[in-house]
């Protein structure tokens, strides 16, 4: 479906362009947009080395060969080099390389122990973080990527939907989060990245998860979730439900929020900038009396990771391009209060921007009895 080839040979020429020597990626989500294997992070090396010039290669211990082998990568033209448990595996990549590496990038979530052990084994390396050059080859995603993230978009929107089944007066946060929990997983994703289940004051904090608070009728629900599907793409949305009628000052405060949401989903295009579209929600907000209250950037990238480039921030001067896909969630807290948020997940096209997550945005009023 992926065209890893393509991928490699661009890492490769973003390398070069670079001026690295090499780069070396150990497992994460760089490594399976690189090479479609989802390998784990162990204390036994795995790691793909793309030259500049001369051939990518991949090293993984002998006892996960063959997963390696059973994944996208084992179809590529890709040597696959095992090594076995007396061997110095850092030694073994750095006997592959090209003679003469000066300049050796680093995936940024190489773990520290494995980057001291790569500078002992290549000591007259300068060592420098690849983030940038991996970065800018997942930024823009392909259209096979898009419809990936529909497809999860899609798949949290129906856990969305049935939301109503668990969430109602007397039940913590924690219960209701576990049948959110088992939901993703039967609605179309392999993994539950996070469920977030904030209720009443709980939803003045952004990243609170769950709690053995039960939760009470008249009170507004923040549910923020997510997962990830077969495909390795992500999923994350957050809607506000309530259980009956809410305080006025939440029902003033959400069509705030609401109004702030919309604009800014409509503002995606190209060309704007990441500091710009995070201004049209933040000024709504402001001009409401609760600028304080928004307390967080706008939005995130979304792909193989949940965060990850572009970021909608004040201070980003990066431009929109077609292809980037990110969240827009503005956020009003009041702390001791209530809070609330809204997220889609939405994609730069070439002429505006395409919502992914299609359940409404309106607040959600469920039946308050218990």
């Amino acid at each position: 479906m992926f065209d890893l080839a393509d991928r490699l040979a661009r890492a490769r020429n973003a390398v070069a362009e670079a001026g690295l020597d090499a780069v070396l990626v150990t497992p994460g989500a760089d490594l399976r947009y690189l090479t479609g294997y989802d390998a784990r992070p162990y204390e036994r090396l795995t790691c793909l080395a793309v030259p500049a010039a001369g051939d990518p290669f991949l090293v993984v211990p002998r006892l996960e060969e063959p997963a390696a082998l059973a994944s996208p990568a084992g179809a590529l033209d890709l040597p696959v080099v095992a090594w076995d448990e007396t061997d110095d595996p850092y030694a073994l990549v750095a006997s592959r390389l090209p003679a003469g590496v000066a300049r050796l990038g680093l995936d940024n979530q190489m773990w520290l122990e494995k980057a001291v052990a790569f500078r002992a084994a290549l000591p007259r390396a300068e060592q420098c973080l690849a983030g940038d050059v991996l970065r800018a080859l997942r930024i823009r995603k392909s259209p096979e990527e898009v419809e990936a993230l529909r497809r999860a978009a899609a798949a949290i929107d129906r856990v969305h939907q049935r939301v109503g089944e668990w969430l109602r007066p007397g039940r913590t946060e924690r219960a209701v989060g576990r049948d959110i929990a088992d939901a993703i997983l039967a609605e179309g994703h392999v993994r539950v990245d996070f469920v977030i289940v904030a209720s009443g004051p709980n939803g003045a904090s952004p990243h609170h998860e769950v709690s053995d608070r039960v939760i009470q009728a008249g009170e507004a629900v923040v549910v923020d979730i997510g997962g990830t599907t077969e495909e390795g793409y992500c999923s994350d949305s957050t809607r506000v439900y309530a259980l009956g009628q809410p305080p006025d000052e939440f029902l003033r405060l959400y069509d705030v929020l609401q109004r702030a949401q919309r604009t800014q989903t409509a503002a995606v295009r190209p060309g704007i900038t990441a500091e710009q579209l995070d201004a049209v929600g933040r000024d709504i907000i402001a001009e409401a009396g609760y600028g304080p209250n928004f307390v967080h950037r706008t939005g995130h990238g979304i792909g193989l990771e949940t965060h990850e480039e572009p970021y909608i921030v004040a201070g980003s001067s990066r431009p929109l391009e077609p292809g980037m896909a990110f969240s827009v969630e503005p956020g009003i807290y009041l702390p001791g209060q209530f809070g609330a948020r809204i997220e889609d997940i939405v994609v730069c096209t070439s002429d505006g921007g395409e919502r992914l997550n299609r359940t409404t945005r309106e607040l959600v009023v469920l039946d308050a009895s218990p």
